[in-house]
């Protein structure tokens, strides 16, 4: 299991990777983009080990929200993830 250390450095990551290929909702503020688009970057691909744990510990923590239990390729590919806190 990772540490904390290290998964907050992966969150930090999440935040920074969502920043970019998310866009800034008008009417709340807050960067959002889909799983797919996540899931599909080729530098989110080669940094994380599993995209969907760190999203995990990244809602556990409140940094984001996402409505779904669990995040699956192809099936949630339209969830919406959006970003409630700039820092972990």
């Amino acid at each position: 299991m990772a540490n904390t250390a290290q998964v907050e450095h992966e969150i930090s990551l999440l935040i920074n990777f969502i920043r970019t290929i998310g866009k800034s909702n008008p009417s709340t503020g807050k960067y959002e983009t889909t799983f797919g688009d996540l899931f599909r970057n080729d530098d989110v691909q080669n940094t994380f080990e599993s995209l969907a744990g760190t999203l995990k510990a990244a809602k556990r923590r409140k940094v984001i929200s996402y409505s779904s239990e669990l995040l699956l390729q192809g099936v949630h590919d339209k969830e919406l993830i959006v970003l409630e806190k700039t820092e972990s």
